[in-house]
């Protein structure tokens, strides 16, 4: 799969040929079958109950994130109360949960409901072309079957993206000197092997973001020693694995008060301790550096292996359950070196410092490599679009293109609220339009507006790599990017639709559009 900033894409024509089948015509289609693409799902079952929907899901199973990464200890960085869906109570006494929990969680939501047998796996969306004339979306997909590539070919009046923004082809993946001289193993958490043996091995984990801090102590306690080496370091706190006040609520209150009572105080509290690092970010940094120096016993080097060159939140925090990664290092399972790279050797690592790390395994949590909508390529009458080019509207439409919505969630807290908040305004988009038969919904910028400003606020490496495929923000509302659940809550679940920028159109009477009435007639 290939970023939508391609020279070229491919050809949306409606001729056939014996791979191509016929046009199949819905009201939405939802690509990406995960977390996000559940949520889309269930709300649009709820709330628009007349509309044809599916789900194209590129890979043979569902749970996206959940379902690839099958690392040691791969688990939630958020509190699960509010990753977990807001119709769905998160029932587990965990708040910080594994991923197979979470897996589960998702699949059984799906099966609950009957959206499982909506999605259609093996279905890669390769390209979408939108047609002004007869106001819809055609998208181009593969699949095989057999050995036999299939091109399929299926129209819609929205598409609406859950696709994720990383490449789940492939993470980011640096090269260093004479890596091929190494005897060991060398891992991408992505990809992780199937029954990958460690135990009694020396392992050296790179990198210092959430995969490197899940990892390290997950493969301590087996492990012979494992180095966590990281070129600069994060902010790492610690949470409890089980939410005391959240446990006592559901214990003493019915279950949909209890929830939505904890839910709250989550949200809140995030949003405080958020807003409060941003205002004061001294002060927090020096409270992160003394909790984690504290948890890690005299003697550790606070200074140079736990403090960042940055402030809080101008990258996302490191979670850690119970401080465990705290705990291995105190107890000597595990260490935490901070240096660069100089080169590879037949037994290990040797640094900058020429300090050597023997190991026998060396795991590369270098992160993520981010693809924006799946990495499809979209036009709009033929002509591509970069989504670089585009300003965010509302955190989940783009300028000028019509009829469009992706699923894009917080950076500061869980990913599934602002899903949900996107998913309930394009149930209002469909409704409305429906209702007062406008074939067209399009945010479009006026003359004095422009967007200069990154859409994704963060300094981290994946985003700053990634920046001309993200689309920009502009200063103020609609086109300025919040990272705050109550504003998102105020515009998407109530604010007027007709807000002088989203553009509602009708087209006139086209051969599509006749047979979308006869289906909706039928």
């Amino acid at each position: 799969m290939t970023p939508a900033t391609h020279s070229s894409s491919p050809s949306l024509s409606s001729s056939s040929s014996p791979s191509t089948r016929a046009d199949i015509d819905y009201d939405v289609l939802i690509v990406g079958a995960g977390l996000s693409g559940v949520a889309a799902a269930h709300h649009l079952r709820e709330r628009c109950p007349t509309a044809r929907f599916a789900i194209l899901e590129s890979r043979s199973t569902m749970g996206g994130t959940w379902d690839l990464f099958r690392y040691p200890g791969v688990r939630s960085d958020s509190d699960m109360f509010t990753l977990g869906y807001s119709f769905r109570p998160w029932h587990s006494d965990k708040s910080i949960s594994d991923g197979q929990t979470i897996l589960d969680y998702i699949r059984g939501t799906a099966q609950a409901s009957g959206i499982d047998k909506t999605i259609k796996f093996g279905h890669k969306v390769t390209g979408a072309n939108w047609d002004s004339q007869d106001a819809c979306w055609t998208v181009q997909v593969q699949r095989t079957e057999g050995n036999v590539e299939i091109e399929t070919r299926y129209t819609c009046k929205f598409l609406y993206m859950c696709s994720g923004y990383y490449d789940y082809d492939e993470g980011h993946a640096p090269r260093w000197p004479d890596m091929e001289k190494f005897k060991g193993r060398i891992v991408h958490p992505q990809h992780w092997p199937a029954g990958l043996a460690y135990a009694d091995k020396r392992v050296v984990v790179i990198g210092s973001g959430a995969t490197a801090v899940t990892l390290v102590p997950a493969m301590a306690d087996t492990a012979k020693h494992v180095t966590m080496l990281q070129r600069s370091p994060t902010y790492i706190f610690s949470l409890p694995a089980r939410d005391k006040i959240a446990n006592t609520l559901r214990k003493w209150l019915p279950s949909t008060l209890a929830h939505r009572l904890i839910r709250t105080k989550n949200v809140l509290l995030t949003m405080y301790l958020y807003n409060r690092a941003r205002r004061k970010p001294e002060e927090t940094k020096r409270l992160l550096i003394r909790a984690a120096g504290k948890q890690l016993g005299p003697g550790f080097d606070v200074d140079k292996h736990m403090t960042p060159r940055y402030n809080p939140w101008d990258q996302r925090l490191c979670l850690v359950p119970n401080a465990d990664l705290f705990k291995a290092v105190r107890a000597g399972k595990a260490s935490i070196a901070t240096d660069e790279i100089e080169c590879f050797t037949e037994t290990g690592v040797r640094l900058r410092s020429g300090q050597h790390l023997d190991a026998d395994l060396v795991i590369t949590a270098t992160g993520l490599k981010l693809k924006m909508l799946g990495g499809s390529v979209i036009s709009v009458d033929g002509r591509q679009i970069s989504l670089g080019d585009t300003v965010s509207y509302k955190g989940m439409m783009y300028s000028d293109i019509p009829n469009l919505a992706s699923s894009f969630g917080y950076t500061n807290a869980s990913w599934t609220l602002k899903a949900e908040l996107i998913a309930q305004y394009v149930c209002r988009l469909v409704n409305h339009m429906k209702a007062n038969h406008y074939d067209v919904c399009v945010p479009r910028l006026r003359d004095n507006e422009m967007g200069s400003l990154p859409a994704v606020d963060l300094t981290s490496g994946y985003i700053q790599r990634a920046s001309n495929i993200l689309p920009k923000q502009g200063l103020h509302k609609p086109w300025k990017y919040h990272q705050n659940y109550l504003l998102d809550l105020a515009s998407l679940r109530f604010g007027a639709l007709s807000d002088g920028v989203m553009q509602f159109e009708r087209r006139p009477m086209t051969t599509v559009r006749l047979k979308r009435e006869a289906q909706e007639h039928a």
